[in-house]
């Protein structure tokens, strides 16, 4: 259900009624909003030196491929995804507890100057997906809603936040778990909104597997921007807490974590390769690879499943991921 107008969300956070419809702009959304009188004092992270000093220590333990650096840009407490604003040094981070962070750059120097509570007046659940689209909105994702922040990049300084909407539930209230709860999301090609939704058991009874699929559960969801025309896009995931589009194709990429309990060495991790809507990886009549979990050994698992491309470490636990769009160079005319 899209909830769009809304009376209060945590501390009483309005638009007019009507305001915030999908194609009005930006502009138009920031003249419904109203100031509710929440206190001003944002809590902020302290950068402390020596801290950052020690980080930097360990980092040189880190081994990078060819042409890769790494460095401390800002400690933020239980720091999961990000998303990166498109026009300003502003970095929105989410995490599985109950605050998310705005990370703020102001000088360009590549070392944060300032890190605080975004949206304070927000009461937060699991706040791990982030994901901004190119005019200004920031979908923040939820254990089981979406907010819709419109004029993020405005509005992000102040505890009031002004909201286009929210969508909810993602899943079932009594399908609600701690257990892989940690939604992500991003903007696909098409100008849609992608969500993974994690299900909830190491391996999940039979007798669920009818509702997972149709509420995608154990998938990846899309729908458009304003939460409407929800569709399942691809299943038989078990728990996939990172997922990118490769800017030279389009293509849908995504981690999935897979089965424990079955030895410290089995199954592998997966990374796997979206070429169509509908397809299904394998969860969880295999749990990681092609091995075959227990509980379905007996089952004829899906005759056009998906195997991953890549085999991870088993029990890595792989989370975001990303493409580098690396730019093409000249290296001088060659005879054919």
């Amino acid at each position: 259900m899209v909830s769009r107008n809304i009376a209060a969300v945590g501390a009483a956070l309005l638009l007019a009624a009507g305001a915030a419809s999908a194609g009005t702009g930006n502009l138009e959304k920031l003249a419904a909003f109203k100031v509710t009188g929440t206190s001003l004092d944002i809590p902020t992270v302290p950068q402390d030196p020596a801290y950052i000093a020690q980080l930097r220590k360990n980092l040189e333990q880190v081994k990078l491929p060819p042409g890769f650096k790494i460095d401390v840009f800002a400690v933020v407490p239980d720091a999961r995804h990000m998303a990166v604003s498109k026009s300003i040094a502003v970095v929105f981070v989410g995490t599985r507890k109950s605050l998310a962070w705005a990370v703020t750059d102001r000088d360009r120097d590549r070392i944060a100057d300032e890190v605080k509570v975004l949206a304070p007046s927000i009461k937060m659940k699991v706040p791990n997906g982030m994901c901004i689209t190119n005019d200004g909105i920031l979908y923040v994702v939820e254990h089981n809603r979406v907010l819709i922040l419109p004029a993020i990049e405005f509005f992000y300084e102040s505890p009031d936040i002004a909201i286009d909407g929210v969508i909810e539930p993602l899943v079932p209230v009594e399908e609600e778990s701690f257990n892989h709860g940690a939604r992500t999301c991003s903007i696909g090609p098409d100008n849609k909104l992608y969500i993974t939704l994690g299900q909830p058991f190491n391996v999940p009874p039979k007798e669920k597997l009818e509702l997972y699929k149709e509420v995608g559960l154990g998938g990846i969801i899309r729908m458009n921007r304003d939460g409407t025309g929800r569709e399942v896009y691809v299943d038989g995931i078990r728990n996939s807490v990172g997922h990118a589009w490769n800017p030279a194709n389009g293509e849908l990429w995504f981690t999935d974590n897979q089965v424990d309990g079955m030895g410290d060495d089995m199954p592998p991790g997966e990374l796997n390769r979206v070429t169509a809507k509908g397809q299904n990886f394998g969860f969880p009549w295999y749990g990681g690879g092609d091995t075959r979990t227990t509980l379905y050994a007996d089952e004829n698992p899906p005759a056009d499943a998906i195997f991953p491309e890549v085999e991870m470490a088993p029990h890595a636990a792989d989370l975001g991921m990303m493409f580098e769009v690396v730019p093409l160079r000249w290296t001088g005319w060659r005879r054919s």
